[in-house]
């Protein structure tokens, strides 16, 4: 298992900062394709909701929100966003829904502490911890 860094509080960041920060490190490689689709410049979010919550929540602290997506009532994926200690929803990564898909309830969590490397979706850390350094380093922060 692999401890969970904790959130910045060395620093301050506005919303603003930390998204755009976020949007410009995104990437096909930091990407979780759907079936049937992949990354492209004009959806960047599509894929990158587990990571960016992350990465909002290293840098903001609060919740994690995860709730199923559907298509046409039938359940087509997941999706994961933030909640920040104020109580504010923050969805970095809504906009990659462009099908009619509806966002079902959240449930609200705290992060996990530790991420298990046996973990079927454990290569899902691994890209966040990419997404988390090209994000610091357009914070100026040490990745």
């Amino acid at each position: 298992m692999i401890a969970e860094p904790a959130p910045d509080v060395d620093h301050v960041f506005s919303l603003t900062q930390v998204e755009q920060a976020i949007r410009e490190s995104w990437g096909e490689d930091t990407s979780d394709p759907r079936e049937g689709e992949r990354w492209t410049r004009e959806n960047p979010s599509l894929g990158q909701c587990d990571v960016t919550c992350l990465v909002v929540n290293d840098l903001l602290g609060g919740e994690l929100a995860a709730a199923d997506v559907y298509l046409d009532g039938e359940r087509v994926e997941g999706h994961m966003w933030n909640r920040l200690p104020c109580g504010l929803e923050v969805d970095l990564t809504r906009e990659q829904f462009r099908q009619g898909e509806i966002v079902g309830e959240p449930r609200f969590r705290p992060r996990p502490e530790r991420f298990d490397p046996a973990h079927p979706r454990y290569h899902r850390y691994e890209t966040y911890l990419v997404l988390a350094r090209r994000g610091r380093e357009r914070l100026g922060l040490s990745a």
